[in-house]
């Protein structure tokens, strides 16, 4: 390994913010680097759904391919664009804290969701949003929104679109939070495995020990719950289901799990409380036996 630990992102603003705040922890944890920008498929193609240019993987390929190449030491990403399997020689090897994993909805005239009238143009870029969206609120158009948090909040200002649906997170760390309308109860709107955190993926033992004293175990806990449950339907699912999951980590853990249509109007919801020893498959189970193996067929 170099003298200065090389961290690797996207170039995009909430990336490097995220790549920052890694850099920031490593300082403190006695350990000095340098921040390494690589461009990614989804970086380049914001013009097209991310299902067409092979789902949120495309945010990560090539961060992994600079791994392997060992022109970076870590690379940083937002955990719910990481696939819930990701190649061997791989380590997600640290989780920061995690910051409100809720979703938020931002309207330029501060009008609640609820009040919205009918046809209105919501847009989301995500299948998990639009199938809970739709049950919620069948009387909204739900339109793909593509872009960086800036660009899609100025697509709302501009009209483009009558409101939208954003991770809070996102919106907080960039300095957007005053511009969120309110936010989603998780019960409502059960967020994406992973949301609000920031990951750590290295491939070399040196680096995976370095990584690791920035770790936060509560966050990196309810992250190996969420990814567990949707790791328990192998590779059943893509960037085409509807599935959110939340683990919420104390004395007992619980998840909320979700699993829709994409176009229709079956969904299932789970909540479960019990020790992460045996949670994460109780989870799966009840997913499984109120008919989440339909849902998944249905939307192939």
């Amino acid at each position: 390994m170099t003298a200065k630990i090389r961290v690797g992102t996207r170039g995009s603003q909430l990336a490097l913010w995220q790549a920052n705040e890694v850099k920031r922890r490593l300082a403190a944890a006695g350990f000095e680097s340098e921040i390494v920008t690589v461009t990614t498929t989804g970086d380049r193609r914001q013009d097209v759904s991310l299902a067409s240019i092979g789902g949120k993987g495309v945010f990560i390929k090539e961060l992994e391919e600079s791994l392997a190449a060992r022109e970076i030491d870590v690379a940083v990403h937002s955990l719910k664009d990481v696939p819930s399997f990701i190649p061997q020689q791989f380590a997600l090897a640290a989780f920061l804290e995690r910051a409100d994993p809720r979703d938020a909805w931002v309207q330029r005239d501060r009008k609640p969701i609820a009040s919205m009238p009918g046809g209105s143009v919501i847009g989301t870029s995500a299948p998990r949003r639009r199938a809970q969206l739709r049950a919620l609120f069948p009387q909204l158009r739900l339109e793909e929104m593509r872009g960086n948090v800036d660009t899609r909040i100025e697509k709302v200002r501009s009209g483009q679109y009558d409101g939208a649906v954003l991770a809070s997170a996102g919106m907080t760390r960039l300095g957007r939070a005053a511009e969120i309308t309110s936010y989603f109860p998780i019960d409502q709107m059960t967020p994406a495995a992973g949301q609000g955190i920031v990951a750590v993926e290295t491939m070399t033992d040196e680096a995976r020990a370095i990584a690791a004293s920035i770790n936060h175990a509560p966050t990196a806990e309810a992250a190996l719950c969420e990814r567990g449950v949707l790791q328990m339907f192998e590779e059943r699912l893509d960037c085409y289901s509807a599935v959110g999951v939340h683990a919420e980590v104390g004395a007992k853990t619980t998840i909320r799990a979700f699993f829709g249509e994409i176009d229709g109007e079956r969904a299932i919801r789970v909540v479960k409380t019990g020790p992460r020893e045996t949670i994460v498959q109780a989870v799966y189970d009840d997913l499984v036996r109120q008919g989440a193996m339909d849902l998944l067929k249905a939307d192939a």
